[in-house]
């Protein structure tokens, strides 16, 4: 008698955060917390909370390039577009009281927001999260994401001056990680995905400092990121103490953690296979490439698109129209997402 053998197929599901910063009632919060929003501060600036109107192109994207989706966890702090139709079997509605210890909301602290993102309700333990500027902009199958279970990154280090917010965070992640992890004994022993040709002249950094014991910063794409449940299951166990204790910061904070962490400790866990992220993914910061971005959006010349905002962007509502008009040019239709 022959038996067959049947493999489960892999469930994945999107998680995505957003927020509407004129909401009154989240203005009321963010008034009581913070005083208001000033554009000279990274961390409250304009630019971290607004809505830039694109969001409609996400679903549609997930519609038609990535249909084979589980479930899309849309996170906020109980907020929902009035076109979107919350009633879709795809889409869970979580509010950030759903996942995040009470005491530490209301949060304005995407840091904060993405630590705890393993204790969403009903969450896969193979999940994809991206940024409300995150954009899917043509066919994409699962094994980008996951090959076998196993999330599909880059592992090559880059430069931290530690000169921003932002970078201070990065070296706070690597301070936990070369206490935990030794830098030799990881890349001996996963030496191919490190030093993986694919990977071509981001590599570079990793081969000049071969001899270097201890971790830098590794590369950070700035685009839809493949975690399991199980990696921040091992960095809470790992880090409760310093996680709790940034969970204080309902803004940004240069005592803040990030998703980095996460995605370091998955790569150095050797829970991950190689892949050049870069080769169909690309950021673009609209203060400076708008035009680059709205070319590569009309020719699909990439899989995974980032649009970044920037509080100092000027002519703000014509450049968000334009870059909505490429998107329409491949995304026309109305998503069943949509009301």
């Amino acid at each position: 008698m022959n038996f067959i053998t049947f493999i489960p197929c892999m469930e994945i599901d999107f998680v995505i955060t957003w927020v509407d910063m004129n909401d009154p009632k989240w203005k009321q919060d963010f008034a009581k917390y913070s005083g208001k929003i000033d554009n000279t501060k990274n961390e409250v600036s304009e630019a971290r909370f607004r809505d830039h109107g694109l969001l409609k192109y996400w679903f549609r994207g997930v519609e038609k390039f990535a249909p084979w989706v589980r479930k899309i966890h849309f996170v906020t702090c109980g907020q929902a577009p009035e076109w979107l139709n919350t009633a879709h079997p795809k889409i869970q509605m979580v509010n950030h009281q759903d996942y995040i210890p009470q005491e530490f909301l209301p949060v304005f602290n995407s840091s904060l927001i993405e630590v705890y993102l393993h204790k969403i309700p009903d969450l896969a333990e193979h999940f994809v999260y991206f940024n409300d500027d995150f954009f899917i902009i043509n066919h994409l199958k699962k094994e980008r994401f996951f090959k076998n279970g196993v999330p599909q990154d880059i592992a090559a280090f880059r430069m931290n001056l530690g000169l921003s917010l932002w970078s201070k965070c990065l070296k706070n992640n690597i301070r936990l990680i070369n206490n935990k992890f030794d830098k030799k004994e990881v890349l001996k022993r996963d030496h191919e995905k490190w030093y993986n040709p694919m990977y071509g002249s981001r590599a570079r950094l990793t081969y000049l400092l071969s001899w270097y014991n201890k971790f830098i910063t590794l590369r950070t794409p700035h685009n839809a990121q493949p975690y399991t449940k199980q990696t921040f299951n091992e960095v809470w166990a790992y880090a409760e103490k310093e996680l709790t204790a940034m969970s204080k910061n309902r803004f940004r904070s240069p005592k803040d953690y990030t998703q980095e962490l996460f995605r370091t400790w998955q790569i150095c866990q050797s829970n991950f296979d190689a892949y050049n992220t870069y080769a169909d993914t690309k950021m673009f910061p609209l203060l400076f490439k708008s035009k680059k971005a709205m070319k590569a959006i009309r020719a699909q010349a990439y899989t995974l698109v980032c649009v970044n905002d920037n509080e100092h962007m000027r002519n703000y509502e014509q450049t968000m129209n334009e870059v909505a008009d490429a998107f329409a040019s491949i995304l026309p239709e109305k998503s069943n997402f949509e009301l």
